[in-house]
């Protein structure tokens, strides 16, 4: 008989030590009726009822025509249990229909007992960065008997550094796991790991130590099906829940923690993420019945150039297949022969809305493309390669964001690739808002892309000499004096970019000369704007390197704010002294409550050896901001520089490479590129809302990698960056009057940002500005209860000072990636 039951289990814990006695079940479950679900939980002979209920909103998503997620989610805990237990079940009881959710014998019981007075759960380990693996373990931990410690060792017993963050776990209070006064017992503990090698994480608490292996395969041992859900993509738990009702919970949990190369193990790939949020035939149909207050007609440019049937015949049936319909399709055709002329007059002879015009010549990709721009008589005109196709809802999406907004003039996409035949897709590319200065090194908006013929009417069509770069040097006319309220960037895949072998995409060194054409048509876009700088090539093919011109060098003051650490603080002058090109700076060392008597000896040797190095003295409380606003009232630059004294520098043009970006008059801000002493990534722009607040992007990747289509090698603009090395106009420091004092650990130097952002500066990230920063990975972080209450205070008032952007999101990110990662993977 089929259960009307649906239900899952989260978390399990059972505790019989000599301090604590209880047992725990923490999951959700529905039945269909929608009637209220009763629990009731026998041990050994003894029966418990009335438990905690909680909503479940996220099931919302998952079962929408099935429950509201109003009390769905339950806790059960029950304390001063048997010493000797024998069975634990649990049943669900709603419409006089009841369901086992789960039964434990004996030896159940005794592989999920913990019997000291340590109560531990993990809900994480996963390993993260290409080549540099760095493990990542999380979860919750807590004693009656005294404050927790951590540690990781490896199979030799040796220690292993670690980066260790508390965080409160109220989700964990009010479900009567933990005590209230234990609040603090969430963990995030990160470590640099030998794949090669085994580790264990040691959980202490005074005489009492528990010792987990750390292995996916393993972590039922200790835990049972905890946290399982934290396994399966939403995606999947019908899934889930069909297979625990067929073969048992047990059977799940093995496949899920690695044990079976079942479906739901596996992670998903791009090509089902796709699939997944593809329209059905019920939402195309809704489509096409919605009426816009505009309708603007959209013109599908193409030239055609010996195009194959089947490539020519998909491109044409996706525009044919528009759930909009104002729109028309005109084909410029410069091929060797008729074929394709006489393939779309004679298959699409019924169709008015497509126009082909057989060119005498081929006149090139911009002369052709040109010729199907004055075919066009739309409001809005698309380019579109005659190779590639567009998903059901592209025009749909684009007639949207207008409505929403008729003063657009420049609307792009996201979108993807499809293999030869059009099977599978792959590479999504998930964009930016509107990013100058990433476009000026690469062109990332490429597809699919509108602008308004008034604007084209304006900069003029595509030019033939930037041939193979043609749309790049277009898009950067149509932009360069245009308002960011009227480009607006829609985070859907709608264009997908056809490979196969004469494609660039596919073989980027059949079109050289295309990136030729793309320096070119950087060059001119700052030629044109009067700006000094020259465009050189990338890295790799199709990504360039803006180097400006200072022809003058502006004072620079560099705040250092030093607590003793004279090792640390010595190497960084010493880089500066030592490799800096730039001669016109000043730098300011902040002495913070030093107690060592070789700091302030150190001090006066210092001052003495250079005539532009001063010291001053903070005496109150540490906090960051102050302190730096204190070391600014003692400058005399035009620019200030807020340096870590922790830092190293690496390329002597580093300082010219800041005052160029910032001597542009809409770039407020300038952030570097810095390296952990291993050479990975400790710093490459940060994400507004990665982690819940704020995130590094790309961390722990190597020096030498490109980044999410090259991320790492492109000046870019970004909500914020690190204060770890910052270079800042003066008169915007003054503007928003600093560091907000409020803040005086945490998250002050991304306010800061987000205050000059908000003025309608730019934060750009320049990855040609290179230092270590010896930010130790096994630093403590948030691990005492006193900085984490302070911790917690200050992610309160950022949170409320800056709701708008962590609920719309970060407009340098794109909405369809993690914000648990820093890899930019799929969300």
């Amino acid at each position: 008989m089929k259960s009307n039951f649906k239900y899952y289990l989260d978390l399990v814990g059972y505790k019989n030590s000599d301090h604590t006695h209880y047992i725990f079940f923490k999951g959700w479950c529905f039945h269909s009726s929608s009637k209220k679900v009763e629990y009731t939980l026998r041990i050994n002979d003894l029966v418990f009822t009335n438990f905690k209920y909680h909503n479940r909103l996220d099931l919302v998503n998952v079962f929408p025509n099935e429950t509201d997620g109003i009390d769905v989610g339950f806790s059960i805990k029950v304390n001063d249990i048997p010493k000797n237990i024998d069975s634990v079940e649990l049943f669900a009881e709603a419409a006089n229909e009841s369901v086992k959710i789960v039964r434990l014998g004996k030896k159940d019981l005794d592989s999920l007992i913990q019997k000291t007075s340590i109560s531990y759960s993990l809900d994480i380990y996963e390993a993260e960065g290409p080549n540099h693996p760095m493990n990542i373990i999380a979860g919750w931990a807590y004693s009656l008997s005294g404050d927790v410690e951590y540690s990781i060792i490896d199979e030799d017993s040796n220690p292993v550094d670690i980066a260790l963050q508390l965080t409160k776990r109220m989700d964990l209070v009010k479900s009567d796991i933990v005590p209230k006064d234990k609040a603090i017992c969430g963990f995030h503990i990160s470590y640099k790991g030998d794949n090669n090698k085994k580790y264990f994480l040691k959980i202490s608490v005074k005489d009492e130590v528990e010792k987990i292996e750390i292995c996916k395969k393993n972590l039922s041992s200790y835990r049972s099906v905890s946290s399982i859900i934290s396994q399966i993509n939403l995606s999947n738990i019908k899934k889930a829940i069909e297979y625990t009702q067929r073969k048992g919970l047990k059977n799940l949990v093995k496949k899920v923690l690695g044990n079976s190369d079942d479906s739901i193990s596996k992670e998903i790939t791009y090509n089902e993420w796709a699939k997944k949020r593809d329209l059905t035939l019920d939402e195309i149909k809704k489509q096409k019945e919605i009426l816009f207050t505009l309708n603007p007609k959209m013109s599908l440019i193409v030239a055609t150039f010996n195009t194959p049937t089947q490539f020519l015949k998909e491109m044409i049936d996706t525009v044919v297949d528009q759930t909009y319909t104002n729109w028309e399709l005109c084909i410029a055709d410069g091929s060797t022969d008729n074929q394709v002329l006489n393939y779309v007059n004679n298959n699409y002879q019924n169709e008015n809305r497509i126009k082909i015009k057989k060119l005498d010549k081929n006149y090139g990709i911009s002369g052709n493309m040109n010729v199907a721009i004055d075919m066009a008589t739309g409001d809005f005109i698309g380019l579109y390669d005659h190779d590639d196709t567009l998903t059901p809802d592209a025009l749909f999406e684009f007639v949207k964001a207008y409505n929403m907004n008729p003063e657009l003039e420049v609307i792009y996409s996201d979108e993807d690739k499809i293999n030869s035949e059009g099977t599978v897709r792959f590479e999504p590319h998930f964009k930016s808002d509107f990013n100058i200065d990433l476009l000026c090194t690469n062109n990332y908006i490429c597809h699919l892309l509108f602008v308004k013929t008034s604007l084209i009417n304006k900069v003029g069509k595509l030019r033939s000499e930037y041939d193979g770069a043609q749309d790049h040097d277009f898009i950067l006319r149509c932009v360069e004096n245009l308002d960011e309220n009227k480009i607006h960037h829609i985070p859907r895949v709608l264009y997908h970019w056809r490979i196969h072998q004469n494609s660039t995409a596919g073989n980027p060194e059949s079109k050289l000369y295309a990136f030729d054409a793309g320096v070119r048509a950087s060059q001119d876009y700052f030629d044109r704007k009067g700006i000094k700088a020259k465009v050189e090539h990338g890295k790799t093919l199709g990504f360039y390197r803006v180097r400006y011109i200072v022809e003058r060098e502006p004072l620079v003051s560099i705040l250092i704010p030093n607590k003793d650490h004279v090792d640390d603080l010595n190497r960084c002058l010493t880089s500066i002294y030592d490799k800096t090109t730039y001669k016109n700076f000043e730098i300011i060392v902040i002495e913070n409550n030093s107690e060592n008597d070789e700091t302030f000896e150190y001090y006066e040797s210092i001052e003495k050896q250079h005539n532009n190095l001063k010291v001053v003295f903070w005496k109150n409380e540490f906090n960051y901001s102050a302190i730096n606003n204190f070391g600014a009232t003692f400058s005399r630059g035009e620019y200030l520089l807020l340096l870590n004294n922790d830092t190293e520098v690496i390329n002597p043009d580093w300082l010219s490479e800041m005052v160029g970006y910032g001597m542009r008059k809409d770039v407020g801000i300038v952030g570097a590129k810095l390296y952990y002493e291993d050479d990975t990534i400790q710093h490459a722009g940060v994400i507004i809302g990665l982690g819940g607040i704020a995130g590094h992007c790309f961390v722990n990747y190597p020096r030498d990698a490109y980044g999410y289509f090259g991320h790492l090698i492109c000046a870019k603009d970004y909500s914020a960056v690190t204060a770890a090395c910052m270079l800042v106009k003066r008169k915007v420091f003054d503007a928003v009057n600093g560091l907000d004092e409020t803040l005086k650990v945490a998250f002050n130097d991304i306010d800061f940002c987000l205050k000059v952002r908000k003025l309608g500066y730019l934060v750009v990230f320049n990855p040609y500005v290179e230092l270590y920063h010896y930010e130790s990975k096994s630093r403590g972080l948030e691990n005492s209860v006193e900085k984490v209450e302070r911790f917690s205070q200050e992610i309160e008032f950022f949170r409320n000072k800056w709701n708008d952007i962590l609920e719309n999101g970060d407009p340098y990110y794109n909405p369809n990636l993690t914000l648990v990662k820093s890899d930019y993977s799929l969300k």
